[in-house]
Parts: C-alpha cells; structure tokens; sequence
C-alpha cells in the first residue's frame, strides 16, 4: 500500500479506535476493497491526516456535515469517535445548533436523538449510566 494509505490507517485506527477497524477490515471484501482503499488514502490519509485544524474542530465540521446532508448512518461512529478527539459532548450539540439554523430544524433533532442513544449506549458499556 502506498505512504497516504499507511497515514490514513494510522489516523483511521486512532480516531475511530482498533476495534472498529478491525470490525470494518474483518469484513472487507474484494468486491469493496478499492472503496476502502479510497477512503482511507482520501478521508483519513488526507483531509483527517491535515495539520489545519484539530481533530476535535475535525469532529465537529463532520458531524454538522453529516446531519447537514441527512447522512444519518453515520452519525453514531463519529459521535463515538469525539471520546478520541476531544470533542465534547456540549461541542457536539453546539455543532448542531448550527445545522438547525443553516441547514434544517428536523435534521438538526435527528442527528441529536442519534447522539443521545449513543451516549446512552457508551455510558451503560463504561458502567457510568
């Protein structure tokens, strides 16, 4: 694999954690192998991988854009990912009110009910919910 591939995986693994990678690469196959590659050299080998901004702003802009665009399946891995990043739950609602005004009241309440089961969920396996 090529330099931007190993950079994406090292980003990847450090953000999302091992276990989701290794869930997501454990189920790979040839057929979706070079989607993959993609967006590990693209997403995280490059614009995650960047020095322009933290990791934490990184999580905000791309839970917005998530719940901006209505790409709701995705929402939970990143609000999971924020314990990796730094941002906080408070940042995440305050993400949200953004898309509430720029992009949609609806949306905006979709991405927060996702956002509360998860922590919901990260709670009860911490033991502290």
């Amino acid at each position: 694999m090529s330099e931007r591939y190993d950079t994406g995986m090292k980003v990847r693994r450090e953000v999302l954690g091992d276990a989701h990678v290794d869930r997501a690469e454990a189920a790979k196959t040839a057929l979706d192998q070079p989607f993959q590659t993609l967006i590990t050299e693209s997403a995280w080998g490059n614009v995650w991988a960047g020095d322009g901004i933290g990791r934490r702003e990184r999580s905000m802009l791309t839970l917005a854009l998530l719940a901006g665009l209505g790409n709701f399946d995705e929402i939970p891995m990143h609000v999971r990912a924020c314990a990796n990043t730094g941002a906080s739950r408070d940042d995440v609602i305050e993400a949200f009110q953004h898309v509430a005004i720029y992009a949609g009241v609806p949306r905006a309440n979709h991405a927060i009910k996702l956002a509360k089961a998860t922590w919901d969920e990260m709670d009860r396996e911490e033991g502290t919910g």
